[in-house]
């Protein structure tokens, strides 16, 4: 299993940290700290050396930021975890306020008073973030000082478990499409073109698609943890861990780039900035210690891996089709067994399922990883938009609720990411209606056509128009961006209230529209769409893209109210469920096809 349900064991110590927090902070000159969950890398998922958040907290999202002044604290979470952190960080010892970007700094603002200093870890936050803080928060006449050790590392101790050594492996250039050299040309290109003498690259996805290479450093993402410097001319430069690199990688990165041990990246930022050399970092992205290394010779530049990676080539696409319908397959033996152990009396729980879905998974030979930890979630717990089952909270799926079902897998040819809602027994009225309305916005993005330039913004609204009509939301993204082997989240692609981002050719993008009824029930209808290259339709005049849909699972029809659909809606789903069933059904036999051939059926 690459997934374990063990409960968290942070909870009851919590108290007692804090307290120890604050003994530290009273000893270092500090007034507060804030401490998001991240890494020197400002990843989303951490390996567990940098779980400090859930460690101080309880809180066990994949986003969030806490503040522990001398006498308060606050936890700041997005909309996907506003129900989660009341679970794991009740009792008082914490303020909820909301989300960190907008409701920090009030917060601080509240809590602390003129003169006051906020100490925070400059590896753990951005060159942006740092900037936007202290610039908010100056009139109120507080200040921000960086730590040279983290305390929570210091209250950790030895129980702190060490830094990852996964191996480093090659990705074959059948998966990758491109050579590392192409690439490397590529990036030196944009630099020249821009007067920058070399790039600092920080996210671990640029590194390993820059290089191709792929790692086993944080759960679930086949990543490296290690820094790169390329220059405009001459050969990158890899810190990374020398005991990382297996036999076949030093043979792959040998010639074209240089490896170094991480601890040489600080001297040679240094020799940059001793030499005047403009040294593009991307303040988004980069932490605020890499930028006061480089001091004035640090540029202010978008990471140009990030853009060139989100854009797929031939063979990733190729590859990401292929490993869908691998999934696809999986994921309908799985919902096959589900229907009948529950159509035969057996009671399912949270956890069989998900071992049930990822040893299907695991049976097509071509399983490297799931892509994050399956939300299994049953009634209520299907509210808990990133639920995360444990054997504390692991519940049976009972009668006449609705089961929440979202997750992943790292096939060497592409990442997938699937969330199907699934009635158990009958649903109700409103359960039907309201899956309905996810449906229609589900739709409503995978039939849109739209101009070149058009950004994620622009298209979110057709995801939430049907729930609007009827006074209804949800409180996250319609969708994501997803790496080809690499991480299930990915920039900078995004269909948001956020997503200034351009939506371009060859990007993959989660469709996930939801609705979500706290205590009750929870509805995602989630499959990854593939952007075309424009073409001028019949009558037309402008070029439009569109979305290809790359997920193939059945809908479950139950919970459809087909007189809610307009017809070409109804087209729409028909047509799916028929691809489905020509494409998935070779690859079934008995029962399964059996049941794949009834969920595809014309409503």
């Amino acid at each position: 299993m690459f997934q374990t349900f063990a409960a968290p064991s942070h909870a009851t110590a919590v108290p007692e940290r804090i307290k120890g927090l604050r003994s530290l902070l009273a000893d270092k000159g500090l007034d507060a700290f804030i401490l998001p969950r991240g890494d020197p890398h400002q990843s989303e998922y951490v390996a567990p050396a940098f779980e400090r958040l859930a460690w101080l907290t309880g809180f066990t999202g994949s986003a969030g930021l806490v503040a522990v002044a001398r006498r308060q604290a606050g936890l700041f979470v997005d909309g996907r975890y506003t129900v989660q952190a009341r679970s794991e960080c009740g009792g008082g010892l914490f303020d909820l306020p909301g989300i960190a970007r907008t409701a920090l700094v009030p917060w601080l603002r509240e809590k602390l008073k003129r003169g006051d200093v906020v100490g925070f870890d400059p590896w753990l936050h951005t060159v942006s973030e740092i900037e936007r803080l202290r610039a908010a928060l100056r009139p109120a006449g507080i200040t921000f000082k960086p730590v040279r050790r983290n305390p929570i590392d210091t209250l950790w101790g030895r129980a702190r478990p060490a830094p990852p050594l996964g191996p480093v492996l090659p990705h074959p250039m059948k998966y990758a499409g491109r050579t590392a050299e192409t690439k490397i040309a590529a990036v030196q290109k944009v630099l020249k073109e821009d007067g920058q003498d070399a790039v600092v690259l920080t996210s671990p996805d640029s590194v390993c698609w820059l290089f191709n290479i792929r790692g086993q450093d944080v759960p679930h993402n086949p990543i490296v943890l290690a820094f790169a410097v390329v220059p405009a001319q001459g050969k990158p430069e890899l810190f990374v861990a020398p005991e990382k690199l297996t036999r076949e990688a030093r043979q792959q990165l040998d010639g074209a780039v240089k490896t170094q041990a991480p601890d040489a990246l600080k001297s040679r930022l240094q020799t940059l900035r001793k030499a005047g050399k403009a040294v593009r970092l991307d303040h988004d992205r980069a932490a605020w210690a890499l930028a006061r290394a480089l001091g004035p010779s640090a540029v202010r530049g978008a990471d140009p891996c990030v853009a060139m990676k989100a854009i797929k080539n031939p063979a990733e696409i190729k590859g990401a089709r292929a490993a869908h319908v691998r999934d696809g397959a999986a994921v309908v033996q799985f919902l096959a067994w589900l229907d009948g152990a529950i159509a035969d009396g057996t009671r399912i729980d949270e956890i069989q399922a998900v071992t049930a879905l990822e040893a299907q998974r695991a049976a097509t030979g071509a399983l490297k990883e799931i892509s994050f930890d399956t939300i299994s979630g049953s009634g209520p717990n299907g509210a808990i938009v990133h639920y995360r089952v444990t054997e504390a909270t692991n519940r049976k799926l009972r009668t006449d609720e609705l089961f929440l079902i979202d997750s992943g897998a790292q096939y060497l040819d592409g990442t997938t990411d699937i969330t199907r809602t699934v009635a158990i027994g009958t649903p109700s009225a409103e359960m039907r209606e309201r899956f309905t309305l996810v449906l229609k916005g589900h739709i409503a993005i995978a039939t849109a056509r739209f101009p070149k330039g058009t950004r994620g913004l622009d298209l979110d609204p057709f995801a939430r128009r049907a729930l609007w009509a009827h006074g209804l939301d949800y409180d996250h993204g319609t969708g994501h961006g997803i790496g080809s082997y690499l991480s299930v989240h990915e920039g900078p692609q995004s269909i948001s209230r956020a997503g200034t981002a351009v939506i371009e050719p060859g990007m993959i993008i989660s469709n996930e529209p939801g609705y979500y009824k706290e205590g009750a029930y929870g509805i995602r209808i989630e499959n990854l769409v593939l952007v075309t290259e424009p073409e001028t339709p019949k009558s037309g005049e402008r070029d439009v893209m569109a979305f290809e849909t790359l997920t193939l699972v059945p809908i479950d029809r139950r919970l459809v109210v087909k007189e809610l659909l307009t017809p070409d809606e109804v087209g729409w789903l028909d047509s799916y469920h028929a691809r489905v069933a020509a494409e998935i059904g070779p690859h079934l036999e008995g029962a399964a096809l059996t049941w794949l051939d009834a969920a595809t059926q014309p409503i």
